[in-house]
């Protein structure tokens, strides 16, 4: 049997019926792009003429030249109806898919109570619908809905449903745990069954993951047979999510040895489930297998002592192989192992027995009796390395701030900052109004520096979280700030920590700055110089 896998992705249909994701026709084309790129086989882009976005997305996908095959996604005709008449089919074709997905019932419960027709009936639906496609030149893949559920309460009319299907000509029958309530050996067993009975057919699998099974039973369709997998990146979709294809695809093909997508390809794949998390604005797990930020992320000093010696001693693969990278974490559990590692990442070479190794550790280790978390605000640490081995080149020096917040009756708030800086010699003073005093720091900031250090102009903050310390002091108590910044190339995140959240602010805001210019590798400008918007420094 063949190890080719052909993968088919419904981010943009079953992915968009999860709680909070709402794409517009914009998002739903960037993402189709990111998928093209990565090399899955089918995109299911929606439900023509369902809504403006899915019919705006069918017209303006076809411009792209995706090789992907874009998929358009419907249910078999109405009841004592005709096929030929039914709107929903007349527009699956006229969406200018490649293929259709039909779905239809599989479950006798559902033909009764759901449909409220005769088995029969059902039957006819099927068949009706996908050779109406198929004599009008669409590939149709075939999605049985409750096929498990179904087969488990009446197993022969289950298959009667494949076999029909299969009769009018479909090219792909797809077994649906729909409610993703299946156990792995039903999977099994369920897919063996249905090979036997449709042995030229080809097979997919499409799972839920109400059980945190989908990727599993997913895995195991495909060992009885299946050659399909359908997913969504980053497992979103209604309730629990579908099977997560950023566990799905590595697993098959680094695991078990089968074909998904190119060697190449794989290593996007990191890349791309944080670009399109980043599309569909929802956070993804720190521990997400393969893709997460966490995902090889190390934090206790053993185990950091025994990857510096060897990865595989607690990296189950190289996390290149997927486009992610090794992470060591820096925190009051930190040992030596832990500095020594990330100070390796950043290119600087500290001996273990010297006095600036053991003063790092100290510090980290009172910082976070403070408050401090550097796990979570590597670019906070690497400043303090850099600091410890006198490679920090400071460009700017604070003097101080000061922030307005008025409300007026019947007006809004207004907050304004006003930052005094030392930036070559020559002191700078500004002031800029924001949403909040935080962002009106952040803009005064950027603006006392970015006549200086034009770059400074692409980045910006992404996330802002706020954590209360101790909470039994009430609104007294200390916070800790983390912020998270980008440019259009990376991403970076700094901390903070004081009892005046304006404060902690500012301190996280700053060195998000620093870094951000440590990475440009900018030069300070000479002595009362500032630079242009072209980046030419005015003298």
């Amino acid at each position: 049997m063949s190890k080719t896998i052909s993968i088919f992705d419904t981010t943009l249909r079953d992915g968009t019926q999860g709680e909070g994701i709402s794409l517009s026709a914009d998002d739903k084309l960037k993402i189709a792009k990111k998928l093209d790129d990565l090399g899955v086989h089918y995109i299911e882009g929606g439900i023509p003429g369902s809504n403006s976005k899915d019919i705006e997305f069918f017209k303006r996908v076809q411009q792209l030249g995706l090789s992907a095959k874009i998929t358009a996604f419907g249910s078999t005709r109405r009841k004592d109806s005709v096929a030929e008449q039914d709107v929903n089919l007349q527009r699956i074709l006229q969406s200018g898919a490649h293929a259709a997905t039909l779905v239809g019932k599989s479950w006798d419960f559902h033909v009764h109570t759901a449909l409220q027709t005769t088995l029969e009936e059902n039957l006819a639906m099927i068949y009706d619908s996908i050779a109406f496609l198929k004599r009008n030149g669409m590939e149709v893949i075939f999605d049985a809905e409750h096929f498990f559920d179904g087969y488990k309460h009446n197993p022969e009319y289950a298959v009667s449903v494949m076999k029909k299907a299969q009769e009018a000509g479909a090219d792909w029958l797809v077994m649906c745990d729909t409610n993703g309530g299946s156990m792995p050996h039903e999977i099994h067993e369920i897919v063996t069954s249905l090979g036997q009975a449709v042995e030229s057919a080809r097979l997919g699998i499409h799972t839920h993951n109400d059980c945190e099974l989908a990727v599993a039973n997913a895995l195991t369709a495909v060992q009885a047979g299946a050659r399909q997998v359908q997913g969504t990146m980053n497992g979103y979709g209604e309730r629990c999510g579908n099977a997560n294809l950023c566990s799905v695809i590595p697993n098959l093909q680094l695991k078990l040895g089968y074909e998904c997508i190119a060697g190449e390809q794989m290593k996007q794949l990191t890349n791309s489930a944080r670009y399109i998390s980043e599309v569909a604005n929802v956070n993804m797990p720190v521990n997400q297998p393969y893709v997460g930020n966490a995902a090889f992320a190390h934090k206790g000093g053993i185990h950091v002592s025994a990857i510096m010696r060897d990865s595989r001693t607690y990296e189950h693969i190289a996390p290149e192989e997927v486009g992610n990278k090794q992470r060591v974490l820096v925190s009051e559990l930190a040992g030596q192992s832990n500095v020594l590692s990330k100070a390796q990442d950043i290119g600087i070479h500290l001996d273990p027995s010297s006095a600036e190794a053991r003063s790092v550790i100290d510090k980290i280790k009172d910082l976070e009796h403070q408050g401090y978390q550097f796990e979570g605000a590597d670019a906070s640490l690497e400043l303090l390395i850099r600091e410890a081995n006198g490679e920090m080149k400071e460009l700017f020096t604070f003097e101080s701030f000061k922030v307005l917040v008025e409300k007026s009756a019947g007006r809004s708030v207004v907050s304004e900052a006003f930052v005094k800086l030392n930036v070559a010699g020559s002191s700078v003073y500004t002031a800029a109004e924001g949403n909040g005093p935080v962002n009106a720091l952040d803009n005064a900031l950027r603006k006392a520096l970015a006549q200086y250090f034009p770059a400074l102009r692409d980045m910006h903050l992404s996330d802002y979280k706020v954590r209360v310390l101790d909470e039994k002091d009430a609104t007294a108590a200390k916070v800790r700030v983390l912020i998270e910044s980008r440019n259009y190339e990376n991403t970076w995140n700094t901390v903070g920590v004081s009892g005046n959240v304006i404060e902690a602010s500012w301190e996280a805001l700053v060195d998000s700055f620093r870094h951000a210019l440590l990475s440009q590798n900018i030069e300070l400008p000479p002595s009362g110089a500032a630079a242009s918007s072209n980046g030419i420094v005015n003298h």
